[in-house]
């Protein structure tokens, strides 16, 4: 398997992560926003390390996910390449400022025969691999929790748990070009038994309060 990138893919991808990294950092940290706005600017430190525990958990849970659709996508032969939507990313930006977040940066365009098992195994790659980041940052969170550690890495695990069970959630939605609605056209069963979980727990983490958001 020969997994390649172009000069406007990398482009793609990194103004992609840059600009959810920023959507992300804002709605997060929106009281830095009201105090910008009553006047009282945020500490250039504060505003730098939210940009950076943003990058590192949204920005790193977008990039992988979006790499998994193009390895899997090569696996079967397909010529795949990343393109990012700037209407889209300019408006993820704007929402954010706005107090909510709106987050469709673009997608993994793929081309070539292909059935539709593989098209929904694709699909699939994407929110696994987020499921399976959630469970990496799961482990200094609970180092972090226990007090062995704290601050920064308290505020990237928990970000890191949360940010990624959102994507694997929202992308689980069977609906337009999200990965749940070729999921669920691939295999009726498959979609059951995996979306169902990822659902509930982007679910969990909206209505719970999980550290992070």
């Amino acid at each position: 398997m020969n997994v390649r990138f172009s000069e406007r893919e990398l482009k793609d991808l990194l103004i992609a992560w840059l600009a959810l990294g920023l959507a992300f950092a804002i709605f997060i940290n929106y009281d830095m926003v009201q105090g910008l706005l009553a006047g009282r600017p945020p500490n250039p430190t504060a505003v730098l390390g939210a940009l950076a525990v943003s990058l590192f958990t949204a920005g790193i849970g977008f990039l992988l996910h979006e790499l998994a659709h193009k390895v899997v996508a090569v696996r079967f032969g397909q010529i795949a390449e990343f393109r990012a939507d700037y209407n889209m990313l300019f408006l993820a930006v704007i929402s954010a400022l706005a107090g909510f977040l709106f987050a469709a940066p673009g997608a993994v365009h793929h081309r070539g025969r292909i059935t539709e098992r593989e098209n929904g195994l694709i699909a699939l790659a994407g929110p696994v691999t987020n499921v399976v980041l959630a469970l990496v940052f799961v482990v200094p969170l609970v180092v972090a929790w226990f007090g062995l550690f704290g601050g920064l890495l308290f505020e990237l695990a928990a970000l890191g748990v949360s940010i990624n069970l959102l994507l694997a959630g929202f992308n689980m939605i069977p609906f337009g070009p999200l990965d749940g609605k070729k999921v669920l056209a691939w295999s009726k069963p498959v979609y059951a038994v995996v979306a169902a979980p990822m659902l509930l727990l982007g679910v969990f983490v909206l209505l719970a309060g999980v550290p992070g958001l």
